[in-house]
This record gives C-alpha cells, structure tokens and sequence, in this order.
C-alpha cells in the first residue's frame, strides 16, 4: 500500500521539475550567449588599450615639439617633424631603402644563424647532464663578455663586410638563446618523461612528445630577449667600421650634427624590430597551441 501511495508523488515531483527544462535549454545557456556577444564586446579591451597607446604616443610627440626650441634648444632633440621630413627625404632618394636593406639582411641573418645554433646546442648540452654542468660556467664567462669588445677581434677576423656584422649579431642571440632553451629543457616535468618510459615510449617519443613542447616557452622567450640583440650586434658592427647600414647612416648624421637624421635612423630600427617582434610573437602562439587559452 505504501509503494502504491508513493509511486504517484515520485510522478508529481517529476512533472514538477521537468517542465522547467525545455525553458532552460531553449534559452540556449551560455552558449547562445557567446554567440550573440556583439564585436565590441569581443574586442573592447583591445581597442581600448590601443587607443591609450595612441594617445600616450600622440601626447608624447605633440609636448616634444611644443618642447623644442623653447624648453630645450632644438639642436640636441630636434623635432617630429623634423625627424619626418628627414625621413620623408631619404625614401624618396633612395638612401633609406639601401641603408636599411643592408642591415635588416644582417639583423635576420644573424638572428636566425644565432638562434639555429643557440637552440640546436641548448637541447644537445641540457639533454645530457654530465656536459652541461661541465661547460655551463664556460658558457656563462663567454656570454659575460660584452659583444662591443667582439668587434675590433671581428673585424681582424672577418674584414669589415657583412660577415663580420652577421657573426656580430649571431654571437649575441646565440648565448641568450641557448641559455633560456636550456633552462626550458632542465625544467621539463620529469613525471611526464617518467609516464611516457612507462607506456613504453622511446628516447626519441620523448623528446618529441614532452621535452620539445614543454620546453618550447623557453626557446620562445630566447628569440624574444634576443631580437634587440640581434640588432645591437648588427649595428655595432657598422658604427665600427662600414660605409653602408643603418649604423653608418648614424654616424654619417652625428658627425654632421643632424639630429634628425639619427632620429630618423632610431626610428627605422624601432620599426625592424616591432615586427621582428611581432613574427616571434605570431610563432609563439602557433607552436603553443596544445596550451589552455590563458597560458598563451
């Protein structure tokens, strides 16, 4: 009797809470919510840091020029629009597309001959424990030296070509490279290399399915610290000794005492690395996809 009485509530309880469903999954949750988010609500963060950038940028420029030739004299910062229309004068004679030209071929050739090897020699010597901590405080010395003092030996070495600017530049990734892909690769999770041992993974599974991409954040902060390198290399070189270059137009202006003109130069290189900085970055978050969304 008592199943009997009870068996008609437990039918009510449910025709109780059932109903509610249908409602709820027609309102399609968050789901639908995602979905009709509008492009302002996706990209309002965005817009609205690229917006203080530029407003940050544009006050800076407006209170330099109002600055020069009142507050400081013009001679030693010049002027935006001084430095625009240097700029504006050497692309229309040639003389910025050739200087630059040369430079950016040293810059990424030196960038990716130093990152190749720093990366190549950063997996190999942090691989095998005995080596690395047998050259480590070799390596350590080495990158300790400061790269101007390169240039002079380089120059004897190399002569004052491109080579010797390439190797300028590649010496200076190379260390920052190898020292952060090799911190990566020491740092891999050894229960991950443990679990794959036991599901019966080679040497060869490992390194491919943990140690490369668990150790890929290191390598990827490596390229990004080195880009400014790179171009310190490449650039000291040709303030040493070149007659082409970016560096040599640097010269060329201060000894002449055009501010604009080195100005002008500074800015060119600003610009070569924002999008050396910008390839880095892209490759960065190709390479991190298997990570969750915010560790990107």
């Amino acid at each position: 009797m008592n199943a009997t009485h009870k068996a008609p509530e437990a039918i009510e309880v449910v025709n109780e809470v059932e109903p509610d469903a249908p409602r709820q999954a027609s309102a399609g949750g968050p789901i639908r919510e995602a979905v009709q988010r509008t492009w302002w609500d996706r990209n309002r963060h965005g817009v609205v840091v690229w917006a203080l950038r530029a407003l940050l940028l544009g006050t800076f420029l407006i209170v330099w020029e109002l600055a020069s030739g009142t507050v400081v004299d013009s001679t030693f910062i010049s002027k935006p629009t001084e430095i625009a229309e240097r700029l504006i004068q050497w692309i229309q004679d040639g003389t910025l597309l050739i200087h630059t030209w040369i430079t950016v071929q040293e810059i990424l050739l030196g960038f990716f001959i130093g990152a190749f090897v720093g990366a190549v020699v950063g997996y190999i010597l942090a691989s095998i424990n005995l080596l690395y901590q047998v050259l480590d405080p070799f390596m350590l010395a080495l990158y300790s030296i400061p790269k101007v003092a390169l240039a002079p030996l380089f120059i004897v070495w190399f002569g004052i070509g491109i080579e010797m600017k390439v190797l300028l530049a590649a010496v200076s990734v190379f260390f920052l490279v190898f020292l952060n892909t090799a911190a990566g690769v020491r740092e891999v999770d050894k229960g991950l290399i443990d679990a794959v041992r036991l599901m019966g993974g080679s040497r060869w599974d490992i390194v491919r399915k943990v140690v490369l991409p668990a150790s890929m954040t290191g390598l990827l902060t490596g390229l990004k610290v080195a880009i400014p390198y790179a171009l310190i290399g490449a650039v000291i070189g040709e303030l040493v000794a070149s007659n082409q270059g970016l560096g040599y137009l640097i010269n060329a202006a201060a000894a002449q005492f055009d501010t604009a003109g080195v100005f002008a130069t500074i800015v060119v290189l600003t610009i070569v690395a924002a999008v050396l900085n910008l390839g880095v970055t892209t490759l960065g978050r190709h390479v991190n996809k298997w990570k969750p969304v915010d560790q990107h």
